[in-house]
């Protein structure tokens, strides 16, 4: 078995902005430690891109502390003991130490603690309750270092309690299967079939924001066929079919990750609905289903969806089956700068209303067809007739 440091690296800690907000915190003999993701990546040497830090001062005094030191403290989530401390133009979210009083399955009270080990009972996966000091020392209140050693997805205590206070703990426990587990346990898989009804309780655009998350992981294939197999995928996405996402992402070949492809891929109707995209993503899933639907061809697809979601649409069909001839990417590009000719201008008089519209399409087929190279002249003839044959 792999075995990682439980110290953290030098240069995470060497960070002059974030020794400035610890310096702050710990003025009054307050503590201040790096929690959660910070300290997850930085033991797998992966990139550290946001820090949190949980202490024993109440927000208040954070706030005091840090304007005390010259920082600027904002009160993001005062009521649940976030304040983001600004240091060097960048942002630390400091949380006191928690313990939960009362949850819904949405939202949780919180009372504060003075207690580590209360503040980590109440966080969701081992992995995540990680606690570092100022020196680099890891502080493994709930025994995660193990788990995360062996890339093991556990729940903090009995999966069921965890998963009952947040829904959406379901959505994030196969997110982070995608992207740090190997292993999922047993317990906390049977709990995310049980209770997966729950997820009708949770905002679909925290569900979307989470799904974005999940397909965004290097390879989401082995997630997404166990949310298949316990329901939870059906739950999110009613009629989404992830059997073919294996063969997507082998397809992509060290393309980089894109969720709308991948998304796209699911096939699931009414996904812009189920997942509260936002306009511009619904376009893209509603354009990509279109041309998935109608088998369009690769130079089509390049013109009507441009160069880099026309890809997305290639390798989708490859991932489906479809053998991509060779320079496929160069006749997308090809395809995607192609321009059509000729405008409505030049059917009028000859053709009106409708008849205009009827015409461009007959002769943006033509075009298309012919690759791009028939001359304006033949394309007029072309939108004339049938513009003309119309109704």
């Amino acid at each position: 078995m792999t075995r990682l440091p439980d110290t953290l690296p030098d240069r995470l800690l060497d960070d002059p902005a974030l020794a400035a907000v610890l310096d702050a915190i710990e003025a009054d003999g307050h503590r201040a430690l790096l929690v959660g993701g910070a300290v997850r990546n930085a033991l797998l040497g992966q990139a550290v891109e946001d820090i949190d830090i949980a202490t024993d001062a109440r927000p208040e005094t954070v706030m005091r502390l840090a304007q005390a030191a010259g920082l600027k403290p904002v009160p993001t989530g005062i009521d649940h003991g976030t304040v983001t401390v600004i240091a060097a133009g960048r942002g630390f979210e400091v949380t006191t130490f928690r313990r939960d009083v009362e949850t819904d399955g949405r939202r949780a009270v919180v009372a504060f603690s003075d207690d580590l080990s209360e503040d980590a009972r109440r966080r969701d996966f081992t992995m995540n309750a990680l606690y570092a000091d100022r020196a680099g020392k890891v502080i493994d209140p709930v025994a995660g270092l193990p788990d995360l050693v062996s890339r093991r997805l556990r729940f903090v205590g009995d999966p069921e309690a965890r998963i009952r206070e947040d829904y959406l703990r379901i959505l994030r426990f196969f997110r982070f299967l995608a992207w740090y587990g190997r292993e999922a346990e047993p317990e906390a898989v049977t709990a995310c079939s049980g209770l997966k009804d729950g997820l009708r309780r949770i905002a679909r655009e925290r569900i979307g924001a989470e799904t974005k998350k999940l397909l965004a992981a290097p390879d989401p294939g082995p997630a997404l066929a166990l949310m298949a197999e316990t329901g939870v995928l059906a739950q999110v996405l009613p009629g989404a079919d992830a059997t073919v996402l294996p063969s997507l992402i082998a397809a992509e070949n060290g393309l980089a990750p894109a969720w709308p492809r991948r998304l796209a891929c699911l096939r699931a109707p009414g996904v812009a609905e189920a997942l509260r995209l936002s306009r511009g993503e619904a376009r893209t899933q509603a354009a990509l289903a279109h041309a998935l639907s109608e088998g369009w061809t690769l130079s089509e697809a390049g013109y009507r969806l441009g160069e880099a979601t026309g890809a997305d649409y290639a390798l989708i069909r490859a991932a489906e089956g479809e053998t991509l001839p060779e320079g496929w990417q160069a006749r997308l590009a090809h395809a995607a700068a192609a321009s059509l000719p000729i405008a409505a201008r030049d059917l009028i008089p000859q053709l009106q209303g409708a008849q205009i519209g009827r015409g461009l399409k007959a002769a943006e087929d033509a075009w298309i067809a012919g690759d791009f190279a028939m001359p304006a002249p033949a394309l007029i003839d072309a939108a004339l007739l049938a513009g003309k044959d119309g109704p």
